[in-house]
């Protein structure tokens, strides 16, 4: 378990790929889980420990994760998530892009704007180009990062959490995230991963008010390694 930051109300950490954020029918431990018997151990607490989880990340997915160790900053976190007022950038490995995007500022940003649906029964969301019923907006930005000889590395922007919402976004563009056979991926990576991580996260502490920024490393795998610009 790799933490990025600590205090008496919140815990961040880098999840690895496959490690599941909270339980689901597998039954599998969970990050949660490897925290909670983190704090037990390093507090010397006894009995049960407080641990509130105002986000997630889809299994094959990695990077930052925020847990809240009270219940003064599980509430405040939760409305920062739910209004907006979490930044999160993610960056994401997909077939090689031409530069620049389509539509892209000055600054080399594109938006893209779908409509999702997510069907429960395949967990799977869907993108339209225009509003359905049953649909929600989902908005994001997002620009070339780095380039390799077969792959860019793009940077993406949330303005909205919906549902695989970068990855269905994306796979609509055409542009599918490397290992993510859910939506379209000619095959998986071989650990079972996406290339597809949180890389980072600003906000104002709930309780402090102090602004947080972390930036969480890549996992350690040669792909990745290759567009870490700090090795």
């Amino acid at each position: 378990m790799h933490i990025l930051y600590e205090d008496n109300h919140l815990i961040i950490v880098n999840k690895a790929p496959g490690e599941i954020t909270q339980g689901d029918k597998t039954g599998d431990r969970t990050l949660g889980d490897e925290v909670k018997d983190y704090i037990k151990k390093k507090y010397d607490k006894p009995g049960n420990v407080f641990l509130g989880l105002p986000h997630r990340l889809d299994r094959p997915t990695s990077g930052v994760v925020v847990l809240a160790r009270t219940s003064k900053a599980l509430e405040r976190l939760n409305a920062m998530f739910r209004n907006g007022k979490v930044r999160k950038i993610y960056h994401a490995i997909v077939p090689k892009v031409v530069s620049p995007l389509p539509g892209a500022d000055r600054d080399g940003y594109a938006t893209l704007r779908h409509w999702l649906i997510r069907n429960e029964r395949q967990n799977k969301s869907y993108a339209y180009s225009r509003q359905v019923a049953g649909s929600k907006e989902a908005v994001l930005d997002y620009a070339i990062a780095g380039q390799s000889n077969n792959y860019t590395l793009l940077e993406v922007r949330l303005h909205t959490g919906r549902h695989h919402q970068i990855r269905c976004q994306l796979a609509a563009q055409g542009l599918v995230i490397k290992g993510d056979l859910k939506y379209g991926a000619p095959r998986s990576n071989p650990d079972g991963s996406i290339c597809l991580h949180a890389r980072r996260i600003v906000f104002e502490h709930p309780v402090s008010h102090q602004m947080i920024d972390v930036v969480a490393p890549y996992p350690d795998t040669p792909l990745w390694r290759a567009f870490d610009v700090s090795t």
